[in-house]
């Protein structure tokens, strides 16, 4: 198999956040996340626009997501429900919308302008059901290959519950009416075959999910709040670039003996924003 090389870009291209700036910011669904998994890393990124590496693409997940969709379609232009909607008691059809392409594209998404912040929020959704009702249903495709079947337990659970309540919270801002409940399209890769022969085969199972966006608000107040403070955030103890950086700057501390600048000198650096870049 042919190996992937790839150079790490400290610095994004992208504008950084000036909080002098009188025009919106524009913030996506995933820096939200960012935000939540560690304020540090997520302040250096969007203040200086220095990145944390990236992670390889998931290509096989991003093919069962573009599979999915073409699937759905099908059903969605006929007007009825797909049959693994009819197999769960989910009375709903794929919602047809003259914005669904533009709400499923990465960075443009479904927008709301938040105006007490002067942040542009948007999130690209996978799906969207519709109730007999009117009322909207969230979808998220996932892929995985689990022993066991996929569960919404644990941090990797919770994370997925608020990206599809940023979803839930966005399509509320345009005036949607929107179920509290969403729905998982987990594509579950079977590990137990025989054999490989040139094909994976796969469990598609439907986990509900009940939805609670109370926290965008007081977020978003945070996230400003954040931004708007020119003091490096604290490093957090649960984040491993965090802890990388830290466990580094220790090493090189010590190799460097007496050339290395003390602890107190190191501290007054990581907080004075004029001497980190």
């Amino acid at each position: 198999m042919e190996s992937v090389m790839s150079l790490y870009v400290p610095y994004k291209r992208s504008l950084r956040f000036d909080p002098k700036a009188k025009e919106p910011y524009k913030l996506s669904r995933t820096r939200i996340d960012n935000f939540f998994k560690c304020p540090r890393c997520f302040w250096l990124e969007e203040r200086y626009k220095v990145k944390r590496p990236d992670s390889y693409p998931l290509t096989l997940n991003i093919a069962v997501d573009a599979l999915l969709k073409k699937e759905f379609d099908i059903y969605r232009a006929k007007k009825v429900a797909h049959p693994l909607m009819k197999s769960y008691g989910v009375n709903a059809i794929p919602f047809a919308h003259p914005h669904l392409d533009t709400w499923r594209q990465n960075f443009t998404g479904i927008r709301y302008l938040h105006e007490s912040t002067n942040f542009l929020l948007f999130g690209a959704v996978d799906d969207v059901w519709v109730t007999p009702k009117g009322e909207l249903l969230v979808v998220d495709y996932k892929a995985t290959a689990k022993a066991n079947s996929p569960t919404l337990e644990g941090a990797l659970g919770a994370q997925y519950k608020r990206q599809m309540e940023v979803y839930q919270w966005l399509l509320r801002q345009n005036r949607f009416l929107v179920s509290n409940t969403g729905y998982f399209v987990y594509v579950n890769g079977k590990k137990d075959a025989k054999a490989f022969d040139g094909k994976l085969e796969f469990d598609v199972l439907l986990l509900p999910s009940e939805g609670d966006a109370s926290w965008m608000e007081p977020t978003l107040v945070a996230i400003k709040s954040c931004l708007m403070n020119d003091s490096v955030p604290k490093p957090n103890s649960t984040c491993e670039y965090c802890l990388y950086r830290a466990s580094a700057q220790e090493a090189l501390q010590k190799t460097l003996g007496e050339k290395s600048p003390s602890r107190k000198k190191i501290h007054e650096e990581n907080t004075d924003t004029s001497k980190l870049f």
